[in-house]
């Protein structure tokens, strides 16, 4: 499920006397979201079929998220375990196993020997799994020294294995009792405060069964209790352990009537392939395991066409499809394999708007907070721009023609749309034909132009020389009137209002104007930004005001309402700060890239790897640590997306399989030292490179038929 934006995010609505901006107001009442959620409204009128169909039973708001940064949150969807440290399932919060969507079981409560296990360690040791290690001193002659452990694996799956260690030096005896309980509530109601009291239970098989009118579930252990009591929804055990045994208890949860809780990413037609890496920098190696493990923890399957996956935005919070940022992440992790594109495109594909009328084309999207100083977004325009721009780069790396051509229509439609929205004009507005012409919407559809034009012409359809002719004018208009000089060098203003009026703000958005696309033969589209204007932008992306030194700050902070926690208003964003890096490094300016690539590192190690969404762009110092946001969804498909692209673009692969060639243009500076990737696909065959400390670029496996090109 995807939930919509709560009425007090992180991010919300300025407190009076606080400046704001002009000449552009923030419409719809409390609009602000958080970690980038979108709105559960949509961004035009008609779409709410298509639109809402992916986030089911939804609350329109609420007024506090319970936090979620200090959970431990397994991952392998539909399933989900959420706990806390502790390691005991309490009810309290966000605590429990879900399947899609719904609280299957809310508490899970062990107790040895009429005493809770004392928690001494909690950790991830997979995506979808975290272990749990409590002691107990079973004995009172053993002095202060426990004698007995207590493990717990917990799984995504449903799944929680139990096991007592004994380091005492005679037998010991012990009652085990596990307290359980569920209200199988939805997440988004859980997440308001509205999950309800618990339900009765029932003994069932071997162990306890609840139900209610919107559904049911059922736990069965092995081995079976020795005692079940339905009214205090308990089962007991007398379990006996001899000096330096072990007994283990394994308890199932699942949706009553259902088999195990299969993941979709755990089977073998998953679409994104297993890379490694291997670097000088020894956090290479685990940034990408994880990444990698965090998209596979995340994929879906289209429920009515199963063979299609997508990735769903993040959890605990977006479950779900998000179509701007599911078609983002798709595009981060090409070099996973085209499969995982081919699977968003066609699920995106079924959803677009037709018939006659100004949203005919249209990829359904919901709004999106766009930060203090302009109004929300849509993120349909948004999507509905990408979906040609992955279309034409998943060819290059080897979507199959016949894949290709199926989606074209699709593709077609969209960027039908686009030369509609924009009219007789230059730019394109975003949400409403009112404006704003903002900054990145106009650099996603002059890519979007570009690499559709390119995909037009590659299958001999019309409308490319007309694509090619917008967007030569709209860079030259975008360089003139986008473009402010001032003392320091100047900046692209934020966003244009039909009036001409600019809104200057330095923020993140930014940095799609250095994400231009891949054309053929290796060459990257141009552009709206010339030579001197893209130099100016990268020496203020890697300036103090951007770079916190723990990556990309969403606004700069000297800017009007920084809010080093506002997700589009000052917080670190992983998707923006690793889309910086990879426009930087193409661009040349490698210096900058190389700063804000380490910075996300450094960040990722405080977060065990698996970088959340967003977090606080406070300025990195020497003994510091980056400061989680409570609200932001980890793992997310952007973020574990991005440590794919971060990583990718320091080897610059540029495939071109129509031509059978791939091009590399590392980064000459090597800024993690030595650094190889395998298991990377292009065309379905393995690929693998590796970057010399001289930044020196060497294919190690291809496919036979792949020449490098020039």
């Amino acid at each position: 499920m995807l939930l919509p934006n709560p009425s007090s995010s992180p991010d919300g609505d300025l407190p009076p006397g606080r400046p704001t901006a002009q000449p552009f107001t923030r419409r719809g009442g409390s609009s602000a979201q958080f970690a980038g959620a979108e709105s559960a409204s949509s961004c035009f009128s008609g779409a709410g079929g298509p639109a809402t169909r992916h986030a089911p039973n939804a609350p329109r708001r609420t007024t506090h998220l319970p936090p979620a940064h200090t959970a431990l949150i397994c991952v392998a969807l539909p399933g989900l375990a959420i706990s806390t440290e502790q390691g005991q399932l309490t009810g309290h919060g966000l605590e429990g196993f879900y399947c899609g969507g719904r609280r299957i079981l809310s508490r899970c409560q062990v107790r040895v020997a009429g005493r809770e296990p004392l928690a001494v360690q909690a950790r991830m040791v997979a995506a979808d799994r975290a272990r749990f290690v409590g002691t107990v001193r079973a004995s009172a002659d053993g002095g202060p020294d426990p004698n007995v452990v207590v493990e717990r694996t917990r799984s995504a799956d449903g799944t929680e294995r139990i096991t007592l260690q004994s380091a005492a030096p005679r037998t010991l005896r012990l009652p085990v009792e596990v307290a359980l309980g569920t209200d199988l509530a939805e997440l988004g109601s859980v997440a308001s405060g509205r999950a309800g009291p618990e339900l009765p239970a029932s003994v069932h098989d071997s162990g306890l069964r609840w139900s209610c009118a919107a559904g049911n579930s059922a736990v069965t252990a092995d081995p079976p209790p020795a005692d079940a009591l339905a009214s205090a929804g308990l089962l007991r055990w007398e379990i006996e352990l001899p000096p330096g045994g072990a007994r283990s208890v394994e308890l199932r949860v699942r949706p009553d009537g259902a088999g195990p809780i299969r993941a979709v990413g755990h089977g073998a037609t998953s679409p994104l392939s297993q890379a490694r890496a291997v670097s000088d920098d020894p956090r290479v190696p685990a940034f990408l395991h994880t990444c990698v493990e965090d998209l596979q923890a995340l994929l879906l399957r289209d429920p009515v066409h199963p063979s299609d996956t997508y990735l769903a935005a993040g959890a605990p919070w977006r479950c779900g499809l998000a179509p701007a940022e599911a078609l983002v992440a798709a595009r981060m992790t090409l070099p996973l394999g085209a499969g995982l594109a081919a699977g968003t495109l066609r699920t995106l594909a079924r959803t677009q708007l037709a018939g006659p009328g100004q949203q005919s084309g249209l990829i359904p999207g919901p709004r999106r907070d766009a930060g203090p100083h302009l109004p929300p977004g849509c993120t349909a325009t948004e999507a509905t721009l990408l979906f040609p721009v992955l279309l034409a780069e998943a060819r290059r790396w080897g979507l199959a023609e016949h894949e290709t051509a199926e989606l074209l229509p699709a593709a077609e439609r969209c960027l039908t749309w686009l030369r509609a929205a924009v009219g007789g004009g230059t730019y394109l507005p975003d949400p409403d034909p009112g404006g704003p012409f903002r900054c990145e919407t106009q650099a996603h559809a002059h890519r979007a132009a570009l690499l559709g034009a390119d995909l037009l012409d590659a299958h001999g359809r019309p409308g490319g020389l007309e694509l090619r002719q917008w967007a030569q004018e709209l860079r030259t208009a975008f360089r003139e009137e986008f473009w402010v000089d001032d003392r320091g060098g100047g900046r692209p203003a934020a966003a244009r209002a039909l009036d001409g009026r600019l809104v200057l703000r330095l923020g993140a958005g930014s940095v799609h104007l250095l994400d231009t696309g891949l054309l053929g033969s290796g060459a990257l589209a141009p552009g709206l930004l010339d030579k001197a204007q893209t130099e100016q932008l990268a020496r203020l992306l890697g300036g103090p005001a951007m770079d916190s030194g723990w990556g990309l700050r969403s606004l700069g902070v000297r800017e009007a309402a920084y809010n080093p926690f506002g997700h589009r208003g000052g917080a670190v964003r992983v998707q923006e700060t690793a889309i910086a890096v990879s426009g930087l490094a193409a661009a040349g300016y490698e210096k900058e890239a190389g700063a804000l690539l380490r910075g996300l590192l450094t960040a990722s190690e405080t977060f065990g790897h698996r970088l959340p969404e967003m977090y606080a762009g406070e300025q990195r110092t020497e003994a510091g640590a980056p400061l989680p946001h409570p609200a932001a969804c980890r793992p997310a498909a952007t973020a574990a997306a991005a440590g794919v692209l971060l990583l990718t673009a320091l080897a610059g692969i540029r495939p071109d399989v129509p031509a059978g060639t791939v091009t590399l243009r590392p980064v000459s500076s090597a800024p993690l030292g030595e650094l190889g990737l395998t298991g990377l696909r292009i065309a379905g065959a393995p690929f693998s490179v590796r970057i010399s400390r001289l930044g020196l670029a060497m294919v190690e496996e291809a496919a036979d038929w792949l020449q490098l090109g020039v």
